[in-house]
């Protein structure tokens, strides 16, 4: 009866610790990363976070609607490096990418046309970083500016 006791215990935890992570980064990206669309821009009131590792890539499809004002922000924690985004319309043309803007962590924009885009978001690896390689929370938070 012990053992099935300890098996149980231990899976439990097994389940609940990416869980935990999942949430503290949420956290993170409700504390921190929301103030990078204050104060001119409101929050949508989604929270688009997760653990990223040097070199792990992430992406999401959202809609914007046309003579809208928008700022998109990225945020990390503070043992990533530059964070890269890059966001592509639905023909998969890049409208933006920080990467040519010394990683800028915000985007402001206003599009003509109401689209989904695609919005990339890679950590690149650092190569003045041990061979571990880091990983930390990393948010995508959208703002818009009331009319």
């Amino acid at each position: 009866m012990k053992r099935y006791f300890q098996f149980f215990l231990i899976v439990a935890l097994l389940i609940s610790v990416p869980l935990l992570s999942n949430a503290q980064c949420k956290g993170f990206a409700k504390k921190i990363c929301k103030m990078e669309l204050l104060p001119d821009y409101t929050h949508d009131g989604n929270y688009h976070a997760a653990i990223l590792t040097e070199g792990e890539e992430a992406e999401l499809y959202k809609t914007f609607y046309s003579d809208q004002e928008y700022r998109i922000g990225i945020c990390g924690s503070d043992n990533m490096g530059d964070i890269e985004f890059t966001i592509y319309d639905a023909s998969k043309n890049v409208i933006y990418t920080n990467k040519d803007n010394d990683y800028s962590r915000i985007w402001d924009f206003k599009l003509q046309t109401s689209q989904q885009l695609k919005i990339s978001v890679k950590v690149p690896p650092n190569p003045d970083t041990a061979a571990e390689p880091q990983q930390g929370c990393v948010a995508i938070m959208f703002g818009f500016k009331a009319k």
